[in-house]
Protein backbone atom coordinates (compact mmCIF):
# COMPACT_ATOMS: atom_id res chain seq x y z
CA UNK A 1 0.00 0.00 0.00
CA UNK A 2 1.50 3.79 -0.26
CA UNK A 3 2.53 5.29 2.31
CA UNK A 4 3.45 8.62 3.93
CA UNK A 5 6.07 11.18 4.21
CA UNK A 6 6.31 13.90 6.11
CA UNK A 7 4.89 17.44 4.56
CA UNK A 8 3.63 20.98 6.29
CA UNK A 9 -0.03 19.39 7.40
CA UNK A 10 1.38 16.15 8.63
CA UNK A 11 2.59 12.73 7.22
CA UNK A 12 1.14 11.78 4.01
CA UNK A 13 1.74 10.98 0.21
CA UNK A 14 0.39 10.86 -3.26
CA UNK A 15 -3.16 12.63 -2.28
CA UNK A 16 -5.02 12.43 -5.57
CA UNK A 17 -9.08 11.57 -5.23
CA UNK A 18 -11.46 12.29 -2.21
CA UNK A 19 -12.30 9.35 -0.45
CA UNK A 20 -15.93 8.10 0.75
CA UNK A 21 -15.16 5.69 3.01
CA UNK A 22 -11.59 6.18 4.83
CA UNK A 23 -9.22 2.86 5.79
CA UNK A 24 -6.92 2.22 8.45
CA UNK A 25 -3.48 0.42 8.71
CA UNK A 26 -0.76 -0.28 11.06
CA UNK A 27 2.71 -0.51 10.12
CA UNK A 28 6.35 -0.31 10.98
CA UNK A 29 8.62 1.69 9.24
CA UNK A 30 12.04 0.41 8.22
CA UNK A 31 14.29 2.82 8.32
CA UNK A 32 17.60 1.57 8.16
CA UNK A 33 20.13 0.51 5.60
CA UNK A 34 17.93 -2.43 5.04
CA UNK A 35 14.94 -0.43 4.52
CA UNK A 36 17.41 2.44 2.04
CA UNK A 37 18.19 -0.76 0.21
CA UNK A 38 14.28 -1.99 -0.63
CA UNK A 39 12.90 2.20 -1.54
CA UNK A 40 15.78 2.47 -4.09
CA UNK A 41 15.49 -1.09 -5.56
CA UNK A 42 11.89 -0.57 -5.69
CA UNK A 43 12.59 2.61 -7.72
CA UNK A 44 15.12 0.74 -9.70
CA UNK A 45 12.45 -2.36 -10.70
CA UNK A 46 9.42 0.32 -10.91
CA UNK A 47 10.14 4.04 -11.40
CA UNK A 48 6.58 5.12 -12.29
CA UNK A 49 5.69 4.45 -8.68
CA UNK A 50 5.72 7.41 -6.32
CA UNK A 51 8.03 6.86 -3.39
CA UNK A 52 6.87 4.10 -0.50
CA UNK A 53 8.64 4.00 2.56
CA UNK A 54 10.23 0.95 3.51
CA UNK A 55 7.44 -0.94 5.93
CA UNK A 56 6.03 -3.69 7.47
CA UNK A 57 2.60 -4.34 7.94
CA UNK A 58 0.80 -5.44 11.61
CA UNK A 59 -2.99 -4.43 10.33
CA UNK A 60 -3.22 -4.62 6.45
CA UNK A 61 -6.06 -1.68 5.29
CA UNK A 62 -9.67 -1.79 6.98
CA UNK A 63 -12.24 0.53 7.85
CA UNK A 64 -12.86 0.99 11.07
CA UNK A 65 -15.71 -0.20 13.58
CA UNK A 66 -16.22 2.35 15.68
CA UNK A 67 -13.97 5.75 16.14
CA UNK A 68 -10.36 7.30 15.79
CA UNK A 69 -9.88 7.61 19.49
CA UNK A 70 -11.52 4.05 20.45
CA UNK A 71 -8.77 2.59 18.36
CA UNK A 72 -6.08 4.31 19.48
CA UNK A 73 -7.27 3.70 23.04
CA UNK A 74 -7.08 -0.03 21.92
CA UNK A 75 -4.02 0.04 20.47
CA UNK A 76 -2.63 1.52 23.43
CA UNK A 77 -3.56 -0.76 25.57
CA UNK A 78 -2.26 -4.06 23.41
CA UNK A 79 0.86 -2.35 23.00
CA UNK A 80 2.14 -0.95 26.13
CA UNK A 81 1.93 -4.80 26.85
CA UNK A 82 4.24 -6.04 24.40
CA UNK A 83 8.19 -5.48 24.23
CA UNK A 84 9.95 -4.32 21.40
CA UNK A 85 11.32 -7.16 19.27
CA UNK A 86 13.64 -7.88 16.32
CA UNK A 87 12.99 -10.13 13.28
CA UNK A 88 15.26 -11.20 10.66
CA UNK A 89 14.56 -11.59 6.45
CA UNK A 90 15.28 -14.33 4.76
CA UNK A 91 15.02 -14.86 1.34
CA UNK A 92 13.23 -12.76 -1.82
CA UNK A 93 10.12 -14.62 -2.74
CA UNK A 94 6.70 -13.08 -4.41
CA UNK A 95 3.11 -13.28 -4.27
CA UNK A 96 3.07 -14.65 -7.93
CA UNK A 97 0.12 -16.08 -8.85
CA UNK A 98 -1.96 -14.28 -6.28
CA UNK A 99 -0.70 -10.97 -6.79
CA UNK A 100 2.13 -9.49 -9.24
CA UNK A 101 4.30 -8.72 -5.59
CA UNK A 102 7.75 -9.12 -4.53
CA UNK A 103 8.63 -8.89 -1.32
CA UNK A 104 11.51 -10.31 1.31
CA UNK A 105 10.35 -13.01 3.88
CA UNK A 106 10.37 -12.26 7.95
CA UNK A 107 12.04 -15.56 8.47
CA UNK A 108 12.97 -15.15 12.14
CA UNK A 109 10.57 -14.18 14.83
CA UNK A 110 7.76 -13.77 12.24
CA UNK A 111 5.60 -15.10 15.18
CA UNK A 112 6.02 -12.35 17.27
CA UNK A 113 4.32 -10.56 14.15
CA UNK A 114 1.17 -12.51 13.99
CA UNK A 115 0.64 -12.69 17.90
CA UNK A 116 0.58 -9.04 17.16
CA UNK A 117 -1.26 -9.03 14.36
CA UNK A 118 -3.96 -11.53 15.94
CA UNK A 119 -4.44 -9.64 19.22
CA UNK A 120 -5.13 -6.28 16.92
CA UNK A 121 -7.49 -7.58 14.77
CA UNK A 122 -10.20 -7.68 17.03
CA UNK A 123 -12.77 -4.81 18.56
CA UNK A 124 -12.77 -1.60 16.72
CA UNK A 125 -10.07 -2.92 14.17
CA UNK A 126 -11.60 -6.15 13.37
CA UNK A 127 -11.41 -6.99 9.49
CA UNK A 128 -11.94 -10.26 7.89
CA UNK A 129 -8.82 -9.64 5.51
CA UNK A 130 -8.39 -10.58 1.76
CA UNK A 131 -5.51 -13.13 2.10
CA UNK A 132 -4.25 -14.77 5.53
CA UNK A 133 -1.32 -12.82 7.08
CA UNK A 134 2.37 -13.75 6.28
CA UNK A 135 4.68 -11.25 7.84
CA UNK A 136 6.97 -9.87 4.87
CA UNK A 137 8.58 -6.56 3.68
CA UNK A 138 7.16 -5.73 0.39
CA UNK A 139 9.79 -4.56 -2.21
CA UNK A 140 7.43 -3.64 -5.46
CA UNK A 141 3.91 -5.10 -6.56
CA UNK A 142 3.87 -4.95 -10.82
CA UNK A 143 1.42 -4.68 -13.04
CA UNK A 144 1.53 -7.75 -14.83
CA UNK A 145 2.79 -11.32 -13.58
CA UNK A 146 5.38 -11.60 -16.07
CA UNK A 147 7.23 -8.18 -15.14
CA UNK A 148 6.93 -9.62 -11.37
CA UNK A 149 8.87 -12.68 -12.33
CA UNK A 150 11.44 -10.45 -13.85
CA UNK A 151 11.68 -8.40 -10.90
CA UNK A 152 11.98 -10.93 -8.70
CA UNK A 153 14.88 -12.16 -10.23
CA UNK A 154 16.82 -8.76 -9.94
CA UNK A 155 15.18 -8.59 -6.98
CA UNK A 156 16.52 -12.12 -5.56
CA UNK A 157 20.42 -10.91 -7.07
CA UNK A 158 20.67 -7.61 -5.59
CA UNK A 159 19.29 -9.23 -2.09
CA UNK A 160 22.43 -11.70 -2.52
CA UNK A 161 24.81 -9.06 -2.70
CA UNK A 162 23.28 -6.87 -0.09
CA UNK A 163 26.05 -6.61 2.66
CA UNK A 164 24.55 -5.26 5.16
CA UNK A 165 22.58 -6.54 8.18
CA UNK A 166 19.39 -8.29 7.82
CA UNK A 167 17.48 -7.55 11.15
CA UNK A 168 14.59 -4.95 12.05
CA UNK A 169 13.68 -3.60 15.23
CA UNK A 170 10.43 -3.05 16.02
CA UNK A 171 10.05 -0.48 18.88
CA UNK A 172 7.05 1.50 17.42
CA UNK A 173 3.96 1.22 15.27
CA UNK A 174 2.70 4.10 12.92
CA UNK A 175 -1.52 4.07 12.90
CA UNK A 176 -1.86 5.64 9.48
CA UNK A 177 -5.00 6.91 7.42
CA UNK A 178 -6.11 6.66 3.72
CA UNK A 179 -7.71 10.50 3.28
CA UNK A 180 -7.70 10.38 -0.43
CA UNK A 181 -7.05 7.76 -2.86
CA UNK A 182 -3.71 6.19 -2.21
CA UNK A 183 -2.92 9.06 0.50
CA UNK A 184 -1.72 7.91 3.66
CA UNK A 185 -2.08 10.27 6.59
CA UNK A 186 0.28 9.21 10.15
CA UNK A 187 -2.31 9.52 12.73
CA UNK A 188 -0.07 8.65 15.75
CA UNK A 189 3.36 6.85 16.44
CA UNK A 190 2.41 3.64 19.22
CA UNK A 191 5.68 2.81 21.24
CA UNK A 192 5.65 -0.77 22.22
CA UNK A 193 6.51 -1.22 25.65
CA UNK A 194 5.26 2.33 26.72
CA UNK A 195 2.02 4.72 26.59
CA UNK A 196 0.84 6.43 23.14
CA UNK A 197 3.61 8.84 21.91
CA UNK A 198 1.56 11.19 19.78
CA UNK A 199 -2.40 11.05 18.90
CA UNK A 200 -3.64 13.76 16.76
CA UNK A 201 -7.41 13.73 17.09
CA UNK A 202 -8.65 14.10 13.56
Amino acid sequence: MTLPVHGAQGARYNCNLMMQTRRYALVAYVRNPVGEFVEHLRRELHPELPHLPAHLTLLPPRCLQGGELSALAMLEEVCSQVNPFEITLGDVETFVPVTPTVFIRVAHAAYRMRELHDRLNTKTLAAKEEWPYMPHLTIVKMGREDQAQQAFTTARDRWAEFEGGRHIQVNELTFVREDEQNCWVDLAGVPLGQRLASPQTR
